[in-house]
């Protein structure tokens, strides 16, 4: 198989893990020789409750059963992606409305940016440096990492870029601004939280601008940080949210969520601003709002807190220099990048799967499934301490 997948299936880089699966369940991934990986990654904070968890299964195949595509998204009305988007609304604060449901988190983000110039009648859209919004061409252009986007050049104009919790760089927001787009926390950058209230000071140079405020919580939402969404820490509520990843249960997903003054934008001048076939499938639906519900009625996110407190107690070393990030969204800063590598390749031979990140090379992920048990946190901490010692013997 690993011929065959090299063979006919696009390479996304030289070296892939290249990890053949057979099967996933709970916190764990099985390889074709049925060795056991505790997963630390959770498809890249996809898999909020873990794999193959029963109520999202059954969702699914109830859905299945049913119907799955029958129109274009917003033409029919469909049971899943109604009470999914009613759900979302009566959990998130009162100016947020409606929902516009996508295939994955870079659509919802061009969606969110389109939106913003639609409503604004500007063209102007201030990001991060070392931002991530996604890989579509409207995604990259707002993505502050030029050693990527210059390949791909010319993106999309009139974009700006700010450093990340820099106030003095909020002062480029202007009256040309259509939206400020940012990242909750910065997820390639290193897992990199806002300090001293700055989300709340651009939410407040946007509103005195007239600009928009979209929040990037494709990796920090859902849960991840202990609230539903990870704009509820830092006390302010942006204009537009965008999300993805985690919603979906492990099925493919994305959503872009306002007012409904913001969002009619898209139904006039010109009509379908924003159109997709699969977006709101019934069946991803389905799963995401399974999803949600779990995390309510098993009161996960009330749980995340002593789980980020214990990962921090155990990974205490001193090639670590620091834990960064919220909630279960952490990142392991080691003192090089070789070590880096060198622990997630350790532990992946060890059976303990982690991952890089982006743009920060001495970064080690560890966003396990939220459901992930005490008993599963101290095995895998103590594998990367294992590992850890044996490079340090060597260092």
């Amino acid at each position: 198989m690993k011929k065959d997948f090299l063979k006919y299936q696009a390479q996304t880089s030289p070296n892939s893990l290249a990890l053949e699966i057979s099967y996933a369940n709970g916190s764990y991934v099985y390889d074709k020789q049925e060795k056991q990986y505790l997963d630390f990654i959770a498809g890249v904070s996809a898999n909020t409750l873990g794999h193959n968890h029963p109520k999202v299964s059954q969702a699914i195949k109830k859905q299945v059963d049913s119907y799955t595509h029958v129109m274009v998204y917003g033409e029919f009305i469909q049971q899943p992606p109604v009470d999914l988007c009613k759900f979302l609304i009566h959990k998130l604060p009162s100016n947020f409305e409606t929902v516009y449901l996508t295939n994955s988190g870079t659509e919802a983000t061009e969606g969110a940016l389109k939106l913003a110039k639609r409503f604004t009648g500007r063209s102007e859209i201030i990001a991060a440096k070392n931002g991530y919004h996604g890989n579509t061409q409207g995604s990259m252009s707002v993505c502050g990492a030029e050693e990527k986007n210059s390949a791909f050049r010319p993106l999309v104009p009139g974009v700006k870029f700010i450093e990340f919790n820099n106030e003095i760089d909020i002062q480029k927001i202007t009256s040309k601004t259509a939206a400020v787009i940012l990242e909750t926390i910065q997820g390639g950058a290193g897992f990199i939280e806002p300090k001293n209230d700055y989300l709340k000071k651009v939410k407040e140079k946007c509103t005195k601008v007239g600009a928009l405020l979209i929040l990037d919580e494709i990796q920090s939402g859902v849960g991840r940080t202990g609230k539903l969404y990870g704009f509820e820490n830092y006390n302010v509520v942006p204009d537009i949210i965008v999300t993805g990843k985690g919603l979906g249960g492990g099925m493919p997903i994305g959503a872009f969520i306002t007012s409904h003054k913001l969002m009619s934008c898209l139904q006039t001048q010109p009509k379908l601003g924003h159109i997709t076939t699969f977006g709101g499938h019934p069946v991803i639906a389905a799963s995401a709002l399974a999803t949600i519900q779990e995390i309510y009625e098993q009161k996960l996110m009330e749980q995340i807190e002593a789980k980020e407190a214990l990962i921090r107690k155990l990974l205490i070393h001193p090639l670590i220099t620091e834990i960064r990030g919220k909630g279960l969204m952490l990142a392991a800063i080691v003192e090089t990048s070789e070590i880096a590598s060198s622990v997630i390749l350790k532990c992946l031979d060890k059976g303990l799967l982690l991952f890089w990140l982006l743009f920060e090379g001495k970064a080690v992920r560890i966003t396990p499934p939220l459901t992930i048990s005490e008993e599963e946190i101290y095995k895998g901490c103590n594998i990367i301490i294992e590992v850890l010692n044996e490079i340090l013997e060597n260092y």
